[in-house]
């Protein structure tokens, strides 16, 4: 694999960092950065808009369903540029979650019904996967679908559900069959979240953010034509959809952007007369993290160069999830340990400009959320027993 820029690469490079540096202002900055969900679902939605104005809001889709064509390289390249400003992802889950499930296995009045409305932030989206007793081993999941003519009624719930309190949909695995295997009798539906019977009640996390729900589902009744694919056939469709879940996860633009975070905080904060950089424990730590995110970055080049020449996410992206999400645990660690005891430290208080003010509450914040990343998207222990299956044969 040749990792040196083409000069039409650099060129693209200067593109999209003029286009983030006028597009993306402090406004929006700010905006984005707001634990108030009334004011950042508009944040959001309006960045989204203006990537979609530009046409690059979907880097990953092909180009017939409204993606941006590129190859690898350039979706690379966009990506770092994107983490380095320290600019949010998409919300993955129209864009790069049921979006791919929908161009790839779903109907042509079902493309034409949600892809646009996809693309341009018109909707969003939620995922209704885990539940209370089917978190890692979604197979046994227990909210089902009893068919009654055109429609589906569906009951159970789903937990952990990232913004569901602001969405417009839910794509859902349910049970439809429970006959053979547990994996045969899944299907997977697209449900309005302004159906009759849904409930959303709200769980804050421990970073005292409200991002997660549980959605209960009371005899909710979700149109046959609203079912991706064949009935009994969601599991695969699920599989294809986790694959690139898991890919997205590995994070690595923004662990990089995050380890340029630390090395700044500690090449000014000093310890006992010595900067904190200059001590050689802390440069082994950031020396043996950056060789490790270098690794996951190539492996990430790998996978993107696969990716890209039509094959689909395998066992690899079980092994950037792994990977990608140990390495975030340890930036935020970092983080912490730079900040020290301005972690307690809360925004706008008595020495705004004191060093350790603007780090601490984000680090905190940071690593609190961080500890969940290790079991969304099925937990790292999971996804050992996948890459133990699918590559070692075990």
């Amino acid at each position: 694999m040749d990792t040196r820029f083409a000069p039409e690469d650099i060129a693209f490079r200067d593109e999209v960092a003029e286009f983030f540096d006028s597009a993306y202002d402090t406004d929006i900055e700010a905006r984005l950065s707001s634990f108030d969900a009334a004011v950042f679902k508009p944040a959001i939605i309006e960045w989204q808009k203006r990537l979609y104005e530009r046409g690059w809001i979907a880097p990953g889709w092909p180009k017939e369903y409204g993606g941006t064509g590129w190859d690898a390289t350039k979706a690379f390249i966009f990506e770092s540029e994107r983490a380095s400003r320290g600019i949010p992802e998409v919300i993955p889950f129209g864009l790069k979650m049921v979006g791919p499930v929908i161009y790839t296995f779903g109907s042509d009045e079902q493309k034409e019904r949600f892809l646009p409305r996809i693309l341009s932030s018109d909707e969003w989206w939620c995922q209704g996967y885990s539940e209370p007793g089917a978190g890692s081993d979604l197979a046994s999941l227990k909210t089902r679908a009893v068919r009654e003519g055109d429609e589906y009624v569906v009951n159970g719930a789903k937990i952990w559900t990232t913004y569901a309190q602001l969405a417009d949909w839910i794509f859902c695995l349910v049970r439809t069959s429970s006959e053979g295997k547990k994996q045969e009798g899944i299907s997977f539906l697209l449900i309005d979240m302004k159906s009759p019977g849904i409930k959303v009640n709200p769980i804050v996390s421990i970073d005292a953010k409200h991002s997660l729900n549980e959605v209960e589902f009371n005899d909710v009744r979700v149109p046959v034509a609203n079912r991706i694919g064949e009935e009994n056939r969601g599991w695969t469709y699920a599989k294809a959809l986790l694959a690139h879940e898991r890919t997205a996860i590995a994070g690595v633009a923004d662990s990089k952007r995050g380890v340029e975070v630390v090395r700044q905080y500690a090449s000014a904060e000093v310890n006992g007369g010595t900067r904190l950089i200059d001590e050689p424990l802390f440069q082994k730590r950031l020396s043996d993290l950056e060789i490790e995110l270098m690794a996951l970055e190539f492996t990430e080049l790998r996978v993107l160069a696969s990716v890209a020449s039509g094959d689909a996410p395998g066992a690899e992206s079980s092994m950037l999830k792994i990977k990608g999400t140990e390495i975030q645990q340890q930036v935020q660690e970092l983080a912490m340990e730079v900040a020290a005891y301005y972690q307690g430290v809360l925004p706008g208080g008595p020495e705004p400009d004191v060093l350790g003010n603007s780090l601490g509450p984000k680090a905190f914040k940071n690593y609190m959320y961080g500890r969940a990343a290790t079991i969304y998207g099925g937990s790292n222990e999971v996804q050992r027993n996948i890459i133990a299956k699918a590559v070692l044969g075990l």
